[in-house]
């Protein structure tokens, strides 16, 4: 059974997901969003655009998995602090 998140597991999450380069991360595959060169995930945009990451190993689902988490994790950090808040409003 899980056990719920505590506060400092979601600030350790919050923490980790800051650290990371900046967003949008964005997952480009060979053949399905452009012709030649190799899968990578671009970081960031226009004058904030980081190293893009380069990897070996990781299908195609786990990369756009790993793309798409740069901007679901603070989402999701978002959604549940607001839940908490509004549970503590009820209390």
């Amino acid at each position: 059974m899980n056990t719920p998140l505590s506060e400092t597991e979601l600030q350790e999450i919050d923490a980790r997901a800051t650290a990371a380069q900046p967003g949008p991360w964005k997952s480009w595959i060979e053949g399905r969003d452009f012709s030649g060169g190799s899968n990578f995930i671009q970081t960031g945009s226009g004058a904030e655009r980081g190293e893009d990451i380069e990897m070996s190993g990781a299908t195609v689902a786990d990369q756009d998995f790993m793309a798409a988490a740069r901007q679901d994790i603070p989402r999701l950090i978002a959604e549940v602090r607001r839940q908490r808040a509004l549970l503590n409003r009820a209390k």
